[in-house]
């Protein structure tokens, strides 16, 4: 299902054309003016973070590589970055050397030094905190930073498998997606959620699209944290008990 067709399909179900809303300031003048296409793509938006959240399907996967080098033990994330999967360090040989996730106080407890006598091939990573800029009143910025130990005593390549949040479907310049090509009654459903949930809808309503989009919930847990998990060489075929 491409973005065209599920932004109709929102309409259609729940009969609303979502008219656009203004917002006015106590003097009367007008502040902001939110869009039908605004309130939809929210709507879906919100669907695919919910889905995102609760289902950890290949395509919330992504792999970079990066450098680290002498004497500096610190690591930027990707603006994207959400969660580690995995992070290798690759040593002039092209080995991996998976690191080891520890908690900051830890490092600064086991590695107290960045001596050059102390310097070494990483073992562990933390998540050591939000980056700052190099002025000279440094600012926080959004981004998240490692830190490494201990400290590497060489350049060295590394691999971070990480999850992300991928681009949705409302701005995606194709219109398509993952989701919405393999599993769109859960867009569908967890939209309608969210779609009757700003009209104030029935109950009832709210009642039955819920219980629609946890049914396709459940299909497409099936395939993110079991069958692509899996395979029958080594689990067997799946089989139906029969009572």
């Amino acid at each position: 299902m491409n973005y065209q067709t599920l932004f109709n399909t929102i309409k259609a179900y729940v009969e609303s054309d979502f008219p656009d809303t203004t917002f006015t300031a106590s003097d009367g003048s007008s502040v902001a003016t939110v869009t039908s296409a605004q309130q939809i793509n929210t709507f879906i938006e919100q669907a695919e973070l919910r889905i995102y959240n609760t289902i950890q399907f290949p395509s919330l996967r992504k792999n970079v590589t990066g450098n680290v080098y002498a004497g500096n033990k610190y690591l930027s994330c990707p603006s994207d970055f959400l969660s580690v999967y995995s992070m290798a360090v690759i040593d002039n040989d092209g080995a991996y050397h998976y690191l080891l996730n520890k908690d900051v106080n830890f490092l600064r407890e086991s590695f107290p030094t960045n001596a050059t006598a102390d310097r070494d091939l990483p073992q562990y990573y933390a998540i050591f905190g939000p980056t700052t800029t190099d002025s000279a009143s440094p600012v926080i910025t959004d981004e998240l930073s490692f830190i490494l130990a201990p400290t590497p005593d060489a350049a060295y390549s590394v691999e971070l498998h990480y999850y992300y949040y991928p681009e949705s479907i409302t701005t995606a310049s194709s219109g398509q997606t993952w989701l919405g090509d393999n599993y769109d009654a859960a867009l569908i459903y967890g939209s309608l959620v969210e779609a009757c949930t700003f009209l104030k809808g029935e109950a009832d309503m709210m009642a039955r699209y819920d219980a629609k989009y946890q049914e396709a919930l459940g299909q497409a847990k099936r395939l993110g944290d079991g069958l692509e998990r899996s395979d029958a060489y080594r689990n067997g075929q799946y089989r139906q008990k029969v009572t």
